[in-house]
């Protein structure tokens, strides 16, 4: 059995982070031994499970419908493809915000209202897409 001092060293989170992780249901409620928590080795795949998908971008409360589907390849895939849609999305937003910031690089207006009129001409990049 792992105090709760073991386990956080072992994954880098406080201890804080883990209780907090089991009031959200992520992690089961350990055992107590004089009042003190102690986990289960297997808490450690727990957190691994957490981590990873904290990497991909999940947020808690999507990690706890990972833990609460059945069965977890399946939840995960579901939640991955989300996941996936969401950050082709970003990546499209982007790929348009470089283009901008690229485009302003190559900027040689004098002044605020010359550049105000070359954005809004209709032939300024980006404008009809909207």
């Amino acid at each position: 059995m792992l105090a709760i001092g073991d386990v956080a060293r072992r994954t880098g989170l406080r201890p804080s982070a883990l209780r907090y992780y089991e009031r959200l249901g992520l992690l089961p409620a350990p055992r107590r031994e004089s009042g003190r928590r102690r986990y289960d080795a297997a808490v450690l795949t727990r957190l691994q499970v957490i981590a990873f998908a904290r990497e991909c971008g999940f947020s808690l409360r999507e990690i706890g419908q990972l833990f609460a589907g059945q069965p977890y390849s399946a939840t995960l895939r579901r939640l991955a493809s989300r996941k996936l849609a969401d950050l082709e999305q970003a990546i499209a937003r982007f790929h348009a915000m470089q283009g901008l910031l690229r485009m302003a690089l190559r900027c040689e207006c004098l002044t605020l209202e010359q550049c105000g009129r070359r954005l809004s001409s209709p032939s300024a990049p980006g404008r009809g897409s909207r």
